[in-house]
């Protein structure tokens, strides 16, 4: 892994971003194109947001790219282009938090300040015995003073890097292999029989369903696209004109819908089914469709914020991975 061989801030903080919610093999190849194209603040700093979503199309979360970008530009306007080695400097910065920060700070800058995710907590649970759960104020105020007590505060970036991947690797998620780890002796979990008991965790928020219907038009040349722009999932990404419904709607209920009718100034549309899928997030699951359809005449109000596009400049621009995955299976045929 590349971003293990170096304590180049700028590196570590792309990576340790990228790494927040993505799995490791599908982080990689996304890290080493986004360090060929920036590989520094500046050249991150003076690209546009569109092309900066682009390359980080397909890892999800767009916030976190976003984030980068906007933090990229404050580091050079506000710090010669160096992320600062002031804990509270750098958690104030834009899309970082106590664990980003803390692994920049001790990885790059060898300061003392234990990082804590989800390996880690999973870790310090059960060798420690915390049957608070790791999600709540108790559990939290727990985990950190373990995390504190066992730091190694001369090498804190080998240390923390090294608990991580211990998390990642050997004390996994379910059915650890406890006999071959070198801390059994003195795992609260193993001694007890609590392994599979901990961590404990509170009830996650309830997953939030989602219909989004994309309509394909198409004047043979060209595509019609918008950007989103609103806070929600996918902002400033683009996609196909859609409409949200609160439950998913049959075609003749489409058409009779009334942002449909207003968005192409009919509900005599013809509309043909050409793509399906649920596509799940953190917390809401998605029911995309997509539909062809092409409006008799060029209304005023199916233009505003849109534009055409050609197909073949589809790589031009970051869309959601449900869209990029229809696009697809255009090329496809």
């Amino acid at each position: 892994m590349p971003w293990r061989e170096t304590k180049d801030p700028y590196l570590v903080w792309i990576s340790e971003i990228m790494l927040q919610q993505t799995r490791v093999n599908q982080a990689l190849p996304f890290f080493n194109r986004f360090i060929a194209e920036f590989p520094d603040v500046f050249s991150l700093s003076k690209a546009k947001e569109d092309r900066v979503l682009r390359l980080w199309q397909g890892l999800g979360y767009y916030s976190r790219a976003r984030n980068l970008h906007f933090t990229a530009k404050h580091l050079v306007r506000s710090f010669g282009g160096s992320l600062p080695e002031n804990y509270q400097e750098i958690i104030a910065l834009k899309g970082i938090g106590d664990y980003t920060a803390s692994a920049i700070l001790s990885i790059s800058f060898n300061k003392p300040h234990p990082v804590i995710d989800g390996n880690v907590e999973r870790v310090l649970s059960r060798y420690g015995g915390i049957s608070d759960p790791v999600n709540s104020p108790e559990g939290k105020k727990k985990i950190r003073l373990l995390a504190e007590k066992f730091l190694d505060r001369l090498d804190p970036g080998t240390y923390n890097q090294a608990i991580m991947e211990f998390g990642s690797l050997q004390c996994v998620p379910s059915s650890p292999d406890c006999r071959i780890c070198p801390l059994n002796e003195s795992c609260f979990a193993f001694r007890k029989e609590k392994v599979d008991l901990l961590p404990v965790k509170l009830r996650k928020v309830p997953v939030k369903t989602r219909y989004l219907d994309f309509f394909f038009i198409s004047d043979s040349k060209k595509v019609m696209i918008e950007k989103r722009v609103k806070n929600d999932i996918w902002k400033n990404l683009y996609q196909l004109p859609m409409i949200e419904s609160a439950a998913q709607l049959s075609i003749t209920r489409l058409r009779r819908d009334a942002a449909f009718v207003k968005m192409m100034g009919s509900s005599d549309m013809k509309l043909e089914k050409l793509f399906e899928m649920s596509h799940p997030l953190t917390h809401q699951l998605l029911h995309i469709r997509v539909f062809s359809t092409n409006p008799e005449s060029r209304r005023d109000a199916l233009f505003v914020d849109r534009k055409w596009v050609k197909i073949d400049q589809f790589d031009k621009y970051a869309f959601p991975k449900p869209l990029e995955i229809f696009f697809n299976m255009l090329k496809r045929g």
